[in-house]
């Protein structure tokens, strides 16, 4: 029978590898072949550098500042001879140039000696300046800012460009917050569903007129100029004060009821960054209305929200700001909608007429072409949303539609889109998604609560960088709704989970009046319950100053 005899292995109480001695208690221990040999720890996660280093420069470990090389496993390091040193002798085997031959060098090779010399000298002047901590910082950035911390990498561009912005409304002493959600949470606790709530429609008011296929053939190359429709009135009417709602919800033809408007920056407000606020009502019985404040900056529209770069204040008289670029591309977004289509002789008028147009006080202007389509979606669980929507136009008279603008500013680095739209419309798209990605969600959402066909998106630049009042219209672009979704990743089951999400949490809560807003710096939704009167004080004073300046005029 075979046996098996454990190998010998040298014990080295010291240190780790081989002992630097044989065992000589161990009469079974063969002469060590590996002693006095110097040996280097070393990890299985370490580099693999020189196999010999023969300049003897230390190395600096990144990250840690612990040294490497130098004094480390001096066994392993070059020494040198100091007999062999003595006897050494440097042998120049270059040519001598003479000094009285002068080299033809070119004129070309002139200016470039010249310039390595200046960059040299610009070189040595920084190095001076700047300082040995400087150039290690400067070091470090092109390295990529030393990771994610406080003052380099990702974490370092957002501390430079962040910006403490103030919150669209003063929280008051007496409003009592009841609910706080992260917004950057609250997708992924959402139960999404693919099913889609049943729609009917309830009244059609306005007229819609049909759209110019001329505008399919503006090009950057031949642009038209954005004309000003200052006989044109909008009416953003907010959810109380629409008599249509107010007559439904007497009626006990639903249970929610909300705008367009409201409902589709409720359903993408996760994608939001400016701070927004809006007011809820439950009344007796478990109905809500989802209004906006009067005069607050709601209807409004952003530009470059949620760019890496967005508008700063920081020139308050600039044309610029985000205040001003609001108003310039609310402006943009009007008179497109209404200069894309057709005189009145091809208007569709609908069942009933503009309910907040009066013929008495009219002043000369007329109602733009909207048609308000009033909408019941049912969620089931007895929630009923009942909600109005807009319609801008007709396309082939039959399909309906909803036009936007999308503006342009000018933006450091950023390539005009002359240059851009006939050859990579696509390319400016997908710029704009980036830096638009909550407007455009909310017009997307718009489009497909209203049941439209297609969505016209405008592209609309200054006529100047530094005229805010001129336009042209450079390019026209018709999407399907759905198809715009998906391109957006915009779910319709994730939109209606948030919207379940939003009433289900305003049920819990006892009857009274509300405001939702969110974070001006922070993603975070928070809900107050705020007095009765809250906010109608502010209404009161704006009549009678009215009343007041109407009886000067008298």
């Amino acid at each position: 029978m075979a046996s098996f005899s454990v190998p010998y292995v040298a014990p080295n109480p010291s240190s780790w590898g081989p002992p630097d001695e044989d065992d000589t208690s161990n009469p079974n221990a063969p002469q060590s072949k590996f002693a006095f040999l110097p040996y280097a720890p070393f990890g299985r996660s370490d580099r693999l550098g020189r196999v010999a280093d023969f300049t003897g420069r230390a190395n600096y470990q990144r990250g840690t500042g612990t040294r490497r090389g130098g004094d480390d496993n001096q066994e392993f390091q070059y020494k040198v001879d100091a007999e062999e040193e003595s006897s050494f002798q440097l042998v120049d085997t270059s040519k001598t140039s003479s000094s009285n031959v002068r080299r033809f060098v070119t004129p070309a090779a002139r200016r470039r000696q010249h310039t390595q010399r200046l960059r040299q000298v610009n070189a040595r002047r920084q190095q001076q300046n700047q300082g040995p901590s400087h150039q290690m910082q400067s070091a470090q950035r092109t390295r990529g800012g030393g990771g994610r911390g406080k003052y380099g990498g990702r974490g370092g561009r957002q501390y430079q460009n962040r910006v403490d912005r103030q919150a669209s409304v003063s929280v008051q002493p007496d409003w009592i917050q009841v609910e706080d959600l992260d917004l950057s949470k609250l997708t992924k606790n959402l139960t999404t569903s693919t099913d889609v709530p049943s729609v009917e429609d309830i009244i059609w008011c306005g007229f819609l007129d049909q759209y110019n296929d001329a505008y399919d053939k503006v090009s950057a190359r031949a642009p038209t100029p954005l004309k000003k429709n200052e006989t044109k009135e909008f009416y953003p009417v907010t959810t109380t004060d629409d008599p249509v709602l107010e007559k439904l919800a007497i009626d006990g033809n639903g249970n929610i009821f909300i705008t367009d408007a409201i409902l589709a920056h409720l359903m993408t407000c996760t994608r939001s960054i400016y701070p927004w606020d809006l007011v809820i009502q439950k009344l007796p019985g478990g109905t809500l209305f989802f209004d906006k404040r009067d005069n607050s900056q709601f209807d409004y529209l952003t530009v470059n929200e949620t760019a890496h770069n967005p508008p700063t204040n920081d020139d308050p008289n600039g044309i610029n700001t985000p205040e001003r670029l609001g108003l310039e591309a609310t402006t943009i977004h009007q008179n497109f909608t209404q200069q894309i289509l057709k005189s009145k002789a091809a208007r569709k008028n609908m069942d009933l007429p503009n309910p907040f147009f009066d013929d008495e006080d009219n002043d000369g202007m007329e109602p733009a072409s909207v048609a308000f389509r009033y909408r019941k979606f049912d969620l089931g669980d007895n929630t009923q949303v009942v909600c109005r929507t807009e319609l801008h136009g007709l396309v082939k008279k039959t399909q309906y539609m909803t036009a936007f603008a999308l503006n342009e500013f000018p933006t450091p680095g950023a390539t005009a889109w002359r240059d851009k739209l006939d050859s990579q419309r696509g390319a400016v798209l997908a710029t704009e998604l980036k830096n638009n990605a909550f407007k455009l969600a909310k017009w997307t959402a718009s489009s497909l609560l209203s049941g439209a066909d297609q969505m016209k998106i405008g592209f609309v630049s200054r006529t100047s960088p530094k005229n805010n009042f001129d336009h042209v219209i450079q390019a026209t672009q018709f999407y399907r709704p759905k198809d715009f979704a998906t391109q957006i990743t915009l779910s319709e089951g994730q939109m209606w989970a948030m919207i379940r999400m939003f009433i289900n949490l305003m049920r819990k809560h006892e009857d009274g009046k509300y405001v939702l807003m969110r974070d001006p710096n922070k993603a975070i939704l928070r809900l107050f319950k705020v007095p009765p009167n809250t906010f109608e004080d502010d209404d009161e004073e704006e009549e009678e100053e009215e009343d007041g300046a109407e009886s000067k005029q008298a």
